[in-house]
């Protein structure tokens, strides 16, 4: 049993997909819990990855290499992690803001996200205030998690809280920021609740604000 989890860490770290959903498929066929599947094999490399990437052993293509393997594993597992009534660790609508067709670095954080157990809305680049308020309505969001690479589009994270606000929906709800040309102190400004530097330290922060 520990040698199966050890081959799906092993598999998603050096990102090898094929090995990953082989090893997966095996475990769920051998009877091993789902959550054991998840936390001991697949958000246990996702965090050795976080740190590795900090480190600077991992950079920006092998993170998106790993989460793809982790993402192909994760997409044999949920159906059984669903019927177990697996309750995810909390869940975020995530996108780059309107008028920013940057999306590399939104997509890295919902896999390391999800990697970590969160459910995740993924609505991609150029998301509106209004979407962003809608799903969050809709779904029942913990976090919102905004991305900006442009600083031209920064302002619209501003728009977006105070139209989180307006709809009544601020309180119930953390924001958490990132991108290129933010700082801790813009973040701070326009009212969100959390910044990160980039997509590993997204999860660290992802789980103090659901704490």
């Amino acid at each position: 049993m520990e040698s199966i989890l050890e081959e799906i860490f092993q598999g998603i770290i050096e990102g090898d997909e094929p090995t990953t959903v082989k090893k997966v498929q095996a475990a769920i066929e051998e009877g091993l819990d789902p959550n054991a599947i998840l936390n001991q094999g697949m958000v246990a490399a996702m965090e050795e990855i976080g740190k590795l990437f900090e480190a600077g052993d991992f950079f920006v293509p092998e993170m998106l290499v790993a989460s793809r393997a982790m993402q192909a594993g994760m997409a044999k597992l949920k159906p059984l992690l669903v019927e177990s009534d697996f309750k995810a660790a909390g869940k975020v609508v995530a996108g780059t803001v309107q008028g920013d067709l940057h999306d590399i670095g939104i997509h890295l954080v919902c896999m390391m996200l999800e990697g970590a157990a969160f459910e995740i809305i993924n609505l991609g680049s150029d998301v509106g205030p209004k979407e962003f308020v809608e799903t969050v309505r809709e779904t029942g969001a913990d976090i919102v998690a905004m991305s900006a690479l442009l600083t031209t589009t920064m302002p619209n994270m501003k728009l977006t809280i105070d139209a989180l606000t307006e709809a009544g929906l601020r309180d119930s709800v953390k924001v958490m920021v990132g991108g290129a040309p933010l700082t801790d102190k813009y973040a701070r400004e326009i009212g969100a609740d959390g910044y990160a530097p980039d997509a590993s330290r997204t999860v660290a922060l992802a789980k103090s604000l659901v704490a």
